[in-house]
């Protein structure tokens, strides 16, 4: 680990006015920045410590939004009774992620920004065009039985490794930054970027930009919400394949539905295909099966992972089958 100064704020406009270029971390638990600082892939030349800004309360809106402050820790979330009740799959996304001592320190604004498993981002020996952009990708041509298969690129096949993630994206979720031009809000599906010719680049943040909230919308209260993963093992461990499934199902038919994906994609992968394949068609296996077809109809599997095509498939049939069975 290399040397850096380190700064503690009181709120967020000292935060923001402190970050001004981009090697300058925020760090509240730490639980991801931390180990990449000690394998040397992150190398802030600033700390600054945001967990005295006050963003770490969750709250009902007047129109029945849940706003999460930034701060939230992950077991707090998970267990909050209104997100227990009306954001179900959120809780369990959460709940099937890590260890009780992890989700007791790391954030949801942390989580927003968790970075890849990948072990040749990871490994500063390898050349990895996320870590050191124009060094190529030696996952492609080496071990990605863990890797997307969505959304990659010639320069990235990475995964995003959040649970949260995929359960905001089947959420709809709205994230709020605030920067040094003011404060905007960002549809998760627009706040992280697919690779393309610039895997370094994750997200839309800028330096100095301060995840502040993120804010969820009204509850559908006659949806069942199902996050199922699949993974090597029982605990501790990331998806091979996930989905989060927010359904609701009338006459025996979907009349609403939102399906996200984890553990292929290089983002949190929300599926608009299968979405479409099962709006007003009849909540049954074969309908299931069409939409989870359309899901991965664009999949691009690598040497070892052409199994998480089915694996996917299977997936997110079983979680619709699940959100659906008592509807």
């Amino acid at each position: 680990m290399e040397l850096f100064t380190y700064t503690r704020v009181t709120d967020a406009a000292q935060a923001i006015n402190a970050a001004t270029t981009k090697d300058v971390r925020f760090v509240a638990g730490g639980t991801t920045l931390l180990d990449l600082m000690k394998l040397e892939v992150e190398r802030p030349n600033q700390l600054i410590d945001i967990n005295r800004i006050g963003l770490d309360t969750i709250e009902v809106l007047p129109n029945s939004a849940l706003r999460i402050g930034a701060l939230v820790r992950n077991s707090d979330l998970a267990h909050h009774p209104v997100v227990q009740s009306d954001y179900g799959v959120l809780s369990q996304a959460l709940l099937s992620g890590a260890s009780a001592q992890l989700r007791n320190m790391a954030t949801t604004g942390g989580n927003l920004l968790q970075r890849t498993r990948c072990m040749y981002f990871r490994n500063t020996a390898m050349p990895c065009n996320k870590r050191v952009p124009g060094s190529g990708c030696s996952a492609i041509e080496g071990d990605n039985r863990t890797l997307a298969i969505l959304g990659t690129s010639k320069d990235c096949i990475a995964t995003n490794p959040s649970d949260m993630n995929v359960a905001l994206t089947a959420l709809e979720a709205v994230i709020t930054v605030r920067g040094s031009t003011g404060t905007r809000d960002i549809p998760i599906g627009d706040f992280h970027l697919l690779p393309g010719a610039t895997p370094h680049v994750e997200t839309v943040l800028g330096p100095g930009d301060l995840v502040t909230h993120v804010t969820l919308p009204a509850p559908r209260t006659k949806s069942k919400q199902i996050y199922l993963k699949l993974r090597d093992r029982a605990s501790y461990e990331f998806a091979l394949a996930s989905a989060a499934v927010v359904a609701e199902v009338s006459d025996g038919k979907l009349t609403f539905i939102r399906v996200a994906l984890g553990g292929v994609g290089t983002k949190p992968w929300r599926s608009r295909e299968a979405e479409a394949a099962l709006l007003h068609r009849p909540a049954d296996i074969a309908t299931f099966r069409h939409a989870a077809d359309a899901a991965l109809r664009d999949a691009d599997p690598q040497s070892e992972n052409g199994f998480k095509v089915q694996l996917a498939k299977r997936c997110i049939t079983h979680a619709l089958t699940l959100a659906t069975q008592s509807a």
